[in-house]
């Protein structure tokens, strides 16, 4: 079982930043995809945005030109910068690592409020 631990998250007033980061309790194998999801009370869980151990990136549109996602894959990290934040940013952001071919896995953080006031 990977441990995924988030920080980052606060209050910060619309039009702000804030940068989160996950760190894995693993450092080898290198984690397949590394990414952020998040959950607004009331809704489902949503994709924010992935990254491959390879460097292929994956956007919400909601998240295109105001979060970048990168990582270290030496060390099993990754981090979202949120840039230009809106209220309807919101929610618990929750670090995610998993590999859908064999051998598949699908590990959570606990995750880390960000709540953006107007």
């Amino acid at each position: 079982q990977v441990q995924l631990v988030e920080s980052g998250g606060g209050l910060v007033q619309t039009g702000g930043s804030l940068r989160l980061s996950c760190v894995a309790s693993i450092r080898t194998p290198t984690l397949h995809t590394m990414g952020w999801y998040r959950q607004s009370p009331g809704k489902q869980r949503e994709l924010v945005a992935t990254l491959t151990s390879g460097g292929t990136a994956n956007y919400a549109s909601s998240a295109e030109g105001r979060f970048t996602i990168s990582r270290h894959n030496a060390e099993n990290t990754v981090a979202l910068q949120m840039n230009d934040l809106k209220p309807e940013d919101t929610a618990v952001y929750y670090c995610n690592a998993s590999r859908r071919m064999t051998p598949t896995y699908n590990f959570w953080g606990q995750g880390t409020q960000v709540t953006v006031s107007a």
